[in-house]
Order: C-alpha cells, then sequence, then structure tokens
C-alpha cells in the first residue's frame, strides 16, 4: 500500500533531504514528491511505497516527527499533481476539438476523448505507443519535433465509421529554458466549422458579438443599443451609408427577446403608391389585380416582432402621417377597412439623412421626428474608426474563407497602410468588398498591397486591358483567352525586370509558388536566355 502524505514545515534548507533519509531508513521508497511554498512555511507532498508495511499511523507519525522543524502531517487522497492533470483530462475531454501530443521519441502522452472516439481507440492502451501505430493520413506532428509549425491543413481520415474531414494545426511544446520536449496536434471538425460559419453569416442569428470594433465611439454605440434592447421604445439609428445600420437592427431585435419576426422596410425602394398597400395591407376588392382576401401589412405580419423602417427619411409625406398615427394608436387599419387591428410591434427607424435640415426644409413631419427620436444611436462612418480596420479586415476573412472552403488569409502590413489611407466613402460595406475582392483575385494565403483595388483604380485596370486588345488587334477571341495572354504578357515583362523568379513574384505581389504554377501554366521557359541585344537571367 502506498502512503500519501502532506507534511507542513517551517521553512529552512535542506528539508527534502532530510525527509529522503528518514524515509529511506525505514524502507519507505519514496515514488514522488512537490514542494510548495506559502510566505515561511513548507508544504511538502509525497507519496511513497510502504515497503515496510506499516499500518499504524501512529507509528508512521513517530517516523517523521523526528525531521527538525515539522508541524504538522496529514493524510491525503491526491497529490496536486494528480488534482491538475485530473482537472486538465477533464478539460481535454469536454473540448470538441481532437487533440494529440507526444515526446520527443514521437510516443503518445495525451489523446483527448474526440481524437479517441474518431481513431476508434482506448486512451489508457494508446498512451506511450508510437503515434505511427495510429492509421493517421500522415504524420505532419513529428516535423513539429524539429521546430517547425503547421496550421489549418485540410485532412481526411477514413475510419470504419466513414470518412471524417478536418483542419489540423501542429506546434512543437517547449520547456521554460525553449527546447522542445513534444508536440501537439489539434483537428478541428469542418462540418462544425461549416456549421459556426453558417449560424454567424445567417442574419435571424445577428447579435452584438457579431458587430465588430474596439473604437471607443463604435463600443459606446454598441453598450447603448444593448441596454434599450429590451425596451418597447422606438429606436432611430443614425448613420452614413454602409456603416451597419441593419447590423444594429438585427441585433437590437436578437436580444429584445421579442418571439415575432424582425421585417426590414426599405422605404426608398418602395414606390409611393405601393408603399402604404405593403405597410398597412389592404382587404380584398380594393385594387384591380389585387389578392381576393386581401393581404395583412407588414406591421401585421410582424406582430410581436420588430419592423425596421429602413431610410426613413425617404417616406412621402402621406406616408409619414399615417406611421404617426399608427405609433399613437399602436394599431392599423387596412387600406379599403374601417376596423382597426391592434398591433404590439417593436419599431426601429435607420436613415443617412439629416433628419434635422429636412425637418427645417418641411420635409420630414416634425411630430414624427420627435416621435421616433426617442432612442437615438448613432453609428460612427469608417473614417472615424479606422483603428478598426484590421479587425474587420480578419473577420471578413475568415467569413470568406468558410463560405469558399479555402484556407484563411492573412494581409501584409503594406495591405494594411493602404486600407488606411483611403476615405472610405462606402465605409464597412466598401470595406467588405474591397477586401473579398482581395482574396478571390489573390492566389496566395499573404495578401500583398497589389490587390488592394479601389473602384478608380479597377477602372485604370480596365482600361490597361482595353489598351492592350487595341494595340494587339483582339477582337474576337473569349474573354477567358484575352485575359491569360494579358496576364503572360505581364509576367513576362516582370521576368525580364527580375533577374530571379522570387523578385518577379514579389513585384507582382503574388506568392513564389504562385508565379511557378503560373509559368507551368503558360509553358513560359526559366531557364539562363539569351537573345539579341537583351541578356535575361532567370533563376529560382
Amino acid at each position: 500500500m502506498n502512503l500519501k502524505l502532506e507534511l507542513i514545515f517551517k521553512d529552512r534548507v535542506g528539508i527534502v533531504a532530510d525527509i529522503s533519509a528518514i524515509l529511506a531508513g525505514h524502507t519507505l521508497n519514496i515514488l514522488s514528491m512537490e514542494v510548495e511554498r506559502h510566505a515561511d512555511r513548507a508544504h511538502v507532498y509525497l507519496e511513497a511505497e510502504n515497503g515496510a508495511r506499516l499500518s499504524d499511523q501512529q507509528e508512521i507519525f513517530q517516523i517523521l516527527g523526528n525531521i527538525q522543524d515539522l508541524m504538522e502531517i496529514k493524510f491525503i487522497h491526491a497529490l496536486p499533481q494528480e488534482k491538475r492533470e485530473r482537472r486538465f483530462r477533464v478539460v481535454l475531454d469536454n473540448i470538441r476539438d481532437g487533440v494529440i501530443s507526444i515526446d520527443t521519441k514521437g510516443h503518445i502522452t495525451t489523446i483527448n476523448r474526440v481524437a479517441r472516439e474518431a481513431l476508434r481507440c482506448l486512451g489508457d492502451e494508446i498512451v506511450g505507443h508510437n503515434i505511427k501505430e495510429l492509421k493517421l493520413p500522415d504524420y505532419n506532428i513529428l516535423e513539429c519535433l524539429k521546430g517547425n509549425e503547421f496550421n489549418n491543413l485540410k485532412k481526411d481520415l477514413f475510419t470504419a465509421t466513414g470518412r471524417y474531414q478536418y483542419f489540423a494545426t501542429g506546434r512543437p511544446i517547449r520547456n521554460s529554458a525553449g527546447h522542445i520536449i513534444g508536440a501537439v496536434e489539434i483537428a478541428k471538425d469542418m462540418q462544425e466549422i461549416k456549421r459556426l460559419a453558417k449560424s454567424i453569416s445567417e442574419p435571424s442569428r445577428i447579435s452584438f458579438s457579431d458587430i465588430i470594433g474596439q473604437n471607443d465611439a463604435i463600443v459606446q454605440a454598441i453598450s447603448f443599443a444593448q441596454k434599450i434592447a429590451a425596451a418597447d421604445s422606438i429606436v432611430s439609428i443614425r448613420g452614413a451609408s454602409g456603416t451597419g445600420k441593419e447590423l444594429f437592427a438585427l441585433a437590437i431585435h436578437a436580444a429584445s427577446g421579442r418571439k415575432g419576426l424582425y421585417v426590414p422596410i426599405n422605404c426608398a425602394a418602395l414606390p409611393e403608391q405601393l408603399l402604404e398597400s405593403e405597410l398597412f395591407g389592404y382587404v380584398g376588392g380594393t385594387f384591380t389585380g389585387g389578392k381576393k382576401d386581401g393581404k395583412p401589412g407588414l406591421f401585421e405580419i410582424a406582430q410581436n416582432g420588430t419592423v425596421l423602417l429602413d431610410e426613413i427619411g425617404e417616406m412621402p409625406p402621406s406616408s409619414q402621417a399615417k406611421i404617426l398615427r399608427l405609433i399613437q394608436e399602436k394599431s392599423v387599419r387596412r387600406i379599403g377597412s374601417s376596423q382597426e387591428i391592434p398591433i404590439d410591434t417593436r419599431i426601429i427607424t435607420s436613415t443617412n439623412r439629416n433628419l434635422e435640415q429636412m425637418v427645417a426644409e418641411k420635409s420630414f413631419r416634425q411630430d414624427l421626428y420627435y416621435r421616433i427620436n426617442v432612442l437615438p444611436i448613432h453609428i460612427p462612418p469608417l473614417a472615424e474608426r479606422a483603428d478598426d480596420i484590421p479587425l474587420l479586415v480578419e473577420h471578413f476573412l475568415f467569413q470568406l474563407a468558410s463560405r469558399l472552403n479555402k484556407h484563411i488569409q492573412t494581409v501584409t502590413q503594406k495591405a494594411i497602410d493602404k486600407l488606411h489611407q483611403h476615405n472610405w466613402p462606402g465605409n464597412v460595406r466598401e470595406l467588405k468588398n474591397v477586401v473579398e475582392r482581395a482574396a478571390i483575385l489573390c492566389d496566395a494565403d499573404i495578401i500583398d498591397d497589389a490587390y488592394i483595388l479601389f473602384n478608380y483604380e479597377i477602372g485604370n485596370e480596365m482600361q490597361k486591358v482595353k489598351d492592350h486588345l487595341h494595340i494587339n488587334g483582339v477582337g474576337q477571341q473569349p474573354l477567358r483567352a484575352v485575359l491569360a495572354d494579358y496576364e503572360k504578357t505581364i509576367i513576362l515583362k516582370a521576368l525580364e525586370k527580375s533577374n530571379s523568379i522570387r523578385k518577379a513574384a514579389k513585384g507582382l505581389g503574388i506568392s513564389h509558388t504562385a508565379l511557378l504554377n503560373k509559368l507551368k501554366k503558360y509553358n513560359i521557359e526559366t531557364a539562363t536566355k539569351q537573345t539579341t541585344g537583351n541578356k535575361t537571367n532567370q533563376t529560382l
């Protein structure tokens, strides 16, 4: 039987040596020992093999009581290290990713529940065995023992229960001195990532956590919106086009606790003659060509939910008067009917117009303005929160990678600098378009500033294509062939100006590998060449 003890001493030098000597003299073999210092006390936790078959606690106390400065002895059920390992095991077995770790010899030291289930093995049986005994798609984890790393590698694992697709990330494990003592591989279920990305992108599930930003102005706007979300009062969201007004409206609806639908209404998109019938509905026979049984209005459809009156500043005066009455009476009357229908609908308005100026110009009703301006939220333009650009770029790249099932790309500092220099008239919407355009055009994992193209730059690039087509007399070729010919010409010019493919790739703003693939695609010879009046050396 093994003994587990906690010994409390007045702290001094030589305690561990004294304990070892006493126990060895009584044929008690120390299996493990830990020392923790608290103020002037030393807590020694030890597990000893009871070779002497001591059964009387009093006898053990007498043996250890001879050690100088011993203050207290306790029998314990588990050492601190055992408790830490148990907590670690509980945490590891309850995360949704598969985890495998190895030591410097490639022997498995840890395998959690998700990994065990995927590999159809028991942890106790496989721990200590070589990693190559597991039927993995590859053994990249062994490369981590050399200091290498890998990120989000797409892998397929075929087992008796079917195919398991996952993204794997590997890292070396280092001690406090920086020496590699093992490696770990973490596997993320691809289907789980897709479900997560889908839930993030679905408008009905938008929450305040989906509004990205750390700038003080946007943080204050989010904080205020969270505070008033559960209230029934009308919210007026103000901000320039593309700042994310509807994102705020969706988040407010999600946090309001209302069980009804969220119904957005673009007041600028509906013709004046249709706006009222869409908002309030109509009874059968009111219109020629209308539905025989009539149609409920959007406020009825949003019962117990939320209506967003988007671009309310574009609403015609006649409709403004009816919206004012709806707010006052909390009921609607379908066109062609005299019956009042009670409604319980939260109203959110949004606009990029200056309503105060419109009121002064009498193009917007003053009484309606005061009715809807109960809880105003002002969303700052992107130019006033430029420090959020890197966060937004990372967010958009993650969304795009999830949607297109590709590696998550990153951007260089030069690309970020170029984004900072733009004035962003289209705000966050424009930034999203620019980032997605760059990610689609760039074949590499790292996006350089050459791929950050604003609308005016796209116009310039298209003019270059037109000029090229005109010079080369191209008129009837398919567009794909024309663009391929133009790309080949650009590559050849870059190779002429550079003495290596790496430098040419850098000048083009693409990776070395991407350029090699294009050279192969267009059968461009890269060996050393000499032509009349022109010498070009191309080396890898």
